[in-house]
């Protein structure tokens, strides 16, 4: 499989789509076709992902409702996964195997905003690669975080419905606050271009 960066070269820099508008909260239909088309909806995701600096991108957030995502994230030792993942499935530790790691999170389609969400430290995704191959993907650190971070996005769920009516709020006025920094074709346009600040 290419490297993220491979991908990212052969992509062109889509809108990030944001958390009000409706595909953000819309269940994702299944991906049934793979072949060219696919490969260039994953290049122009690694594309757009590496120019809003994420680590992990999910179809609605590019305004496209299939269960994908691509994802270049750093494990508990800091040794960097990527990959593309369709139709995906997530399995969280259950009972005493189960420790919840409580970090800052933050989100692409909500630019700027982050606060502390307390979610498993491991996790496995299992689904199929831009070929329609078994996939299956074991994360700890950062990449677990992503790895339950972009399947919630295939279901309609963004981080923020997992916070606290007080979070949420806190959440929001961050986002408002850096609103001028981010245009509305971001990251097509980059971070604090035009700023008069």
């Amino acid at each position: 499989m290419p490297s993220a960066a491979q991908w990212a070269d052969k992509g062109h820099i889509r809108r990030i789509v944001l958390w009000d508008e409706p595909i953000m909260h819309q269940p994702t239909r299944p991906v049934t076709e793979f072949g060219p088309a696919l490969d260039e909806l994953v290049a122009d995701m690694f594309a757009t992902m590496a120019a809003a600096d994420g680590v992990g991108l999910a179809g609605p957030q590019v305004g496209v409702d299939l269960s994908i995502f691509v994802y270049n994230a750093p494990d508990e030792n800091n040794r960097y996964h990527s990959g593309v993942m369709c139709n995906p499935t997530v399995e969280l530790p259950q009972d005493k195997d189960r420790n919840l790691d409580a970090a800052q999170e933050g989100c692409l389609s909500w630019p700027g905003a982050y606060e502390l969400l307390a979610r498993p430290d491991k996790a496995v995704c299992r689904g199929v690669d831009e070929m329609g191959e078994p996939v299956e993907v074991s994360g700890t650190g950062i990449l677990a975080r992503c790895l339950q971070h972009e399947t919630d996005h295939l279901s309609g769920t963004v981080f923020g419905d997992r916070l606290s009516t007080r979070s949420r709020r806190k959440l929001n006025e961050e986002r408002e606050r850096l609103r001028h920094l981010y245009p509305d074709d971001w990251p097509i346009t980059r971070r604090g271009a035009g700023d008069p600040s």
